[in-house]
């Protein structure tokens, strides 16, 4: 063995009893003494043992002692590996390995060995949580529960800026119904009607149903751009109110709609794309089976297409409105950060739109019923279809179940995307330290005191 320190064996220090090296036993310490037998030499001076011993030879082995002529078991541990190491300098309590106390070692404060040590035993520290997330890579789990947590946190905010949409798209929906669609459907019923009637209301009715649909995007462009700023916030623990995540949103809202209206000509480019095939065989005039073949796998074709993009342009608006990119940069970086992860980014953006698509049904369809039954329409208001136009009480019931549940899910389907989004940065360009520089965690991805470097 070397006595380099730290490599001392166990209890081979001098000092382990107690004594320096070479010292003598103390000449007046009392101490148990033995009659002397046959063959053995006599004790020293110092013996106080009483005079009056048991004959020699009476005395019985204790149980499991060793037989006579065989090795005699070995000592038990010396201090070092069963006991509290030795103070001495190169023992195991030393600043080599370290016991107990020794600085850097398997039990010193941030060593190997303790709770908040890192490494070993007590595992990597946790990470901080400033706000609604630890500033790690998030868990499928963590990323929902975050985003609830966004909306029971900062619910004033949040349910404000989802109700405020939700009312103003869902109004839209009902007016469209209860002054458009009643009177195209009776026209578009009516077997009498001539030509010119019918495309008329036709066309009403495609004006009105694209005057909701923008109302609707735009309304759904407005909640997402506050509510990705909400959620940015509620990762760093800081709130916001609706006008403070109006004004830092607003200069990107132009941006969103920009982004929006090029995704919408993508899908539908991909459509067109898909089913030309099938439209150049019908116009040529081939065969019919053929023509509605190549309809069919070029339409199925398209729609394996169009989810393949949807998800790889699917944080492309949290990129947009928290990077401040242009509209095209910001679906690169979309394109860049699911990349390598297109299958997990699928399902949490599918497990979520279930999640929120179960929860709005529980929601809206007692209000259905209820308002089937108040108006008096039954299963005709239930299931209005073009040749039965549903009344304004029934349009009035179920439209506040549809607000109630747009209002507690539209914030759910926002914060998975932004918090994805954070996630992918957090495992692709370490976000997580940026992150907590902004909500003032101190040291945070530093090295663990007395860790061993690379371990």
């Amino acid at each position: 063995m070397t006595d380099t320190p730290g490599w001392a064996s166990p209890g081979s220090d001098p000092s382990s009893d107690g004594r320096e090296p070479g010292a003598a036993e103390p000449a007046d310490r009392p101490g148990p003494t033995v009659p002397a037998q046959p063959g053995t030499q006599p004790q020293g001076p110092g013996a106080q043992w009483s005079g009056q011993q048991p004959p020699a030879g009476q005395w019985s082995a204790p149980t499991g002692a060793p037989n006579a002529g065989q090795t005699p078991p070995p000592p038990p541990p010396g201090p070092g590996w069963g006991g509290p190491p030795p103070a001495g300098p190169g023992g195991y309590g030393g600043p080599g390995w370290g016991g107990p106390g020794g600085p850097g070692g398997y039990g010193a404060p941030g060593g190997y060995g303790t709770p908040g040590g890192y490494g070993g035993w007590g595992g990597p520290p946790p990470a901080a949580k400033p706000g609604v997330i630890p500033l790690r890579p998030l868990g499928i789990g963590e990323i929902l529960d975050g985003a609830v947590s966004t909306m029971r946190t900062y619910w004033r905010t949040v349910l404000g800026i989802s109700l405020t949409v939700s009312v103003v798209t869902q109004l839209g929906v009902i007016l469209l119904q209860g002054f458009v669609l009643d009177d195209t459907t009776d026209t578009l019923s009516d077997p009498s009607a001539s030509a010119q009637e019918i495309l008329r209301s036709f066309g009403t009715l495609m004006a009105g149903t694209g005057i909701v649909g923008l109302v609707t995007v735009v309304g759904t462009i407005i909640s997402t751009a506050l509510l990705t700023t909400v959620t940015s916030r509620a990762v760093l623990g800081k709130p916001v109110s609706a006008g403070e995540a109006w004004r830092e949103s607003r200069p990107q809202v132009p941006k969103l709609f920009g982004l929006l209206l090029l995704l919408g000509l993508i899908s539908v480019g991909v459509v067109a794309v898909g089913a030309l095939p099938g439209i150049l065989a019908a116009i040529i005039g081939g065969n019919d089976a053929l023509t509605i073949a190549l309809l069919v796998l070029g339409i199925l074709a398209a729609i394996v297409v169009e989810i393949w993009l949807t998800v790889r342009f699917s944080l492309a608006s949290p990129a947009l409105m928290l990077e401040r990119q242009g509209v095209v940069k910001s679906i690169s970086r979309s394109i860049k950060l699911v990349r390598g992860s297109w299958w997990r980014v699928l399902g949490i953006q599918l497990l979520a739109g279930i999640i929120t698509n179960i929860a709005a049904s529980i929601i809206v369809v007692p209000f259905t019923f209820i308002a089937a039954a108040v108006s008096g329409d039954g299963m005709t208001g239930l299931f209005a279809t073009a040749q039965h136009s549903a009344g304004w009480s029934f349009l009035i019931i179920s439209g506040i179940g549809s607000i109630i549940g747009s209002t507690v899910t539209l914030p759910i389907s926002a914060g998975v995307t932004v918090l994805l989004y954070i996630d992918r940065r957090i495992r692709s360009e370490a976000l997580d330290l940026e992150l907590a520089r902004a909500a003032g965690v101190q040291d945070h991805g530093a090295p663990a005191p007395g860790a061993v470097p690379g371990s």
